[in-house]
């Protein structure tokens, strides 16, 4: 099966893209030239999936004063039991997107509130807090997340494949006829974000068979989390559309490398200058003071904050120190940094910094919240990151990294909660009902993984003894 090589249906960019400055009724007007019948009403649960409500586009207004209303308790993580009152999302009219792969269809993120105020356990609303910390001196973090995923399909046996049946080289990265051969898919995509304003600048075949990435330009991190939201919507419903699996889990298959979620981060003034820049940086990277403190309360709080960008069992399958059949696994398991160096968690690309712990299984809403709550206790403490790590860490043993000083990340999900239960600093800074509903959740998950029964298990020991 191989995907159709174009698409029919083509969008100019910006087609689509909701106008600023919108009121009530120049949002009708919007939604009326468009065709938009029903809006969704979103937010994301404790995961970072969308959950929705379709409401007919003539109760907009509903939307954006009482908001949608729904049983609290039916969502992963939101502390809600059945007896309490509804968990309610009131719209922002400043989240209005048309979803192009969904004719008639439009989504509006939200206020996630219960009583009238806002549920503290709503990672949307976390992030929110965390926004308004930097606002209230006067800057603004911008983020650029870089999702991959894996393109598969079933065969007729049921079994798990790439889409295209041909993408089987041993090393794949950048492959062209890989690239090609998912255009149909790829191209739907892109064009989808494009034609409501979303800057898709770069598309690639990544290091597994059947994996790529989509980049777009980077926003507020507030706006970059919805986005990504956007995009995963978009890339799932079109797999599907196609026959496919768009698949996020962060490492679906053992012998090849996981999907992370790289996040670049910089911080910006009331001008829009990035205040992470210094050319006059001694080591060369063009970081300033502040990025450097930044960086260092992310390194501080690295082994608690891995439980919030890797947050799955599956995540430290991906999480670990090795090679696959392909080369690097591409996951840094060192708390370190370095000029470029991608075999440390946090990579310096001149002026700004990647952390590169996440996958793709990540809640872009929580992991950004749990990335400010760290970077800014690092500029309050003024703390250091310590001196830069140029050094290849895949080729070297583990004795020698622990002799630079360099610690490893947690390797299993059980180990990051037990770092994240014991730094104070998220709960402060998130709210122990949130880190106490995530602990809850994610312990519940760890349980369950040890208590199945693996194919693993059944091949190796059902005749065994």
């Amino acid at each position: 099966m191989h995907i159709s090589n174009a698409w029919s249906g083509a969008l100019a960019p910006g087609s689509l893209a909701t106008p600023a400055g919108l009121d009530l009724s120049m949002a009708q007007a919007f939604l009326k030239q468009v065709g938009v019948r029903y809006v969704l009403a979103q937010f994301v649960d404790l995961h970072g999936v969308a959950k929705s409500k379709s409401v007919p586009v003539q109760h907009l207004e509903d939307m954006l004063t009482d908001g949608a209303g729904f049983a609290g308790g039916g969502a992963w993580g939101l502390g809600l039991l059945p007896h309490e009152p509804e968990y309610m999302v009131v719209c922002e009219l400043d989240t209005l997107t048309v979803t192009p792969w969904a004719p008639g269809y439009a989504r509006m993120m939200g206020v996630g509130t219960v009583k009238g105020a806002p549920h503290p356990i709503d990672t949307r609303n976390v992030l929110k807090k965390q926004v308004a910390r930097l606002g209230e001196r006067g800057w603004t973090l911008n983020t650029g997340l870089e999702p991959e995923f894996i393109l598969l399909r079933r065969d007729a046996e049921g079994k798990l494949m790439p889409f295209d049946g041909t993408d089987t080289l041993a090393k794949p990265a950048y492959d062209y006829r890989g690239l090609m051969r998912g255009r149909g898919f790829l191209e739907r995509v892109s064009e989808s974000l494009q034609a409501v304003g979303i800057d898709v600048y770069q598309i690639d075949h990544e290091d597994a068979n059947g994996q790529y990435e989509i980049n777009f330009k980077y926003a507020d991190a507030l706006k970059t989390a919805d986005q990504i939201t956007l995009f995963k919507m978009a890339a799932s419903e079109i797999a599907n559309d196609l026959g496919g699996i768009c698949s996020f889990m962060p490492k679906p298959r053992s012998n090849s490398t996981g999907s992370g979620m790289h996040i670049h981060c910089s911080i910006a003034d009331g001008d829009g200058r990035n205040l992470f820049h210094d050319d006059t940086d001694p080591s060369g990277m063009g970081l300033s003071k502040l990025a450097y403190h930044f960086l260092g309360g992310v390194m501080a709080h690295a082994k608690g904050l891995t439980a919030l960008l890797a947050p799955t069992v599956n995540s430290y399958k991906r999480l670990v120190v090795g090679r696959t059949v392909s080369g690097a696994t591409w996951a840094p398991a060192f708390i370190a940094y370095g000029d470029n160096n991608r075999t440390a968690m946090a990579r310096i690309p001149y002026g700004r910094i990647e952390i590169r712990t996440g996958d793709s299984s990540m809640n872009p809403y929580l992991a950004t919240a749990a990335l400010v709550a760290a970077g800014l206790d690092g500029i309050d403490r003024g703390l250091h990151p310590g001196e830069p790590k140029n050094v290849n860490f895949y080729g070297m043993s583990l004795d020698a990294i622990r002799d630079m000083g360099v610690e490893l990340l947690p390797q299993t999900l059980s180990e990051a909660l037990t770092e994240l239960e014991a730094d104070a600093l998220f709960a402060e800074a998130l709210g122990p009902q949130l880190i106490d509903e995530f602990l809850t959740l994610k312990n519940s998950e760890w349980l369950e993984y040890h208590r199945h029964v693996s194919d693993w298990e059944v091949e190796r020991y059902l005749s065994f003894f």
